[in-house]
């Protein structure tokens, strides 16, 4: 996974390089915002869970997913502890927030699953992406390769959003979609200058 990029991805705009140079000088502020991030992720699929008890694959699918978020969300606290580090409190996310504002309101009721995977698939695959950018720059060793490991699930997690849209709905369906949420992800990121205490 060394060598996941946003041509993987199909991520259309790179982080701005100035992110992880503030980022870097605001770790205590990263990590407190990566741990809740990692708490909204198990919520995310708790939810999907809860709403398309039906999705037999979905259920068996994301069911251990929960159980991976919440550990991850102890293992950001279990190394801000070692470094002294409070939590601090969960701050708005205007990236996810606007994401969810452009989910489509007026489409049929089977097609409402598809946007809400593609959304996951969306907020992991730019998860990836910053974590990538955290194991190679920065300075501190120990949490380059913390962050490696987070960057390599993160990018199965996006596959996995993916593939169970492909197997709920057409192929050509999905990749539509996706390329519809990637043009907008781009509009979205043009909106929000870089923020050193925010992992999105």
């Amino acid at each position: 996974m060394s060598t996941q990029d946003n041509s993987i991805l199909g991520l259309k705009m790179p982080t701005d390089p100035r992110w992880t140079d503030l980022a870097s000088v605001s770790l205590e502020e990263i990590l407190t915002d990566h741990a809740f991030c990692e708490q909204k992720a198990t919520t995310q699929c708790i939810s999907l869970i809860q709403r398309y008890p039906d999705k037999t694959e979905l259920v068996n699918a994301l069911a251990p997913i929960v159980t991976e978020e919440w550990g991850h969300f102890r293992m950001v606290w279990v190394e801000m502890k070692k470094r002294g580090y409070k939590l601090g409190r969960q701050r708005k996310d205007d990236y996810v927030n606007l994401l969810l504002q452009y989910e489509p309101k007026n489409v049929p009721g089977d097609d409402k699953l598809l946007h809400k995977l593609m959304i996951g698939a969306m907020i992991e695959a730019r998860s990836c992406e910053r974590f990538r950018l955290l194991s190679e720059n920065l300075d501190d060793a120990t949490l380059r390769t913390f962050y490696h490991k987070f960057m390599v699930s993160e990018a199965g997690h996006y596959r996995l959003f993916i593939d169970l849209a492909e197997l709920y709905y057409p192929v050509e369906q999905v990749r539509a979609a996706w390329q519809q949420w990637l043009a907008l992800e781009t509009e979205i990121l043009q909106l929000l200058l870089p923020r050193g205490d925010r992992m999105h």
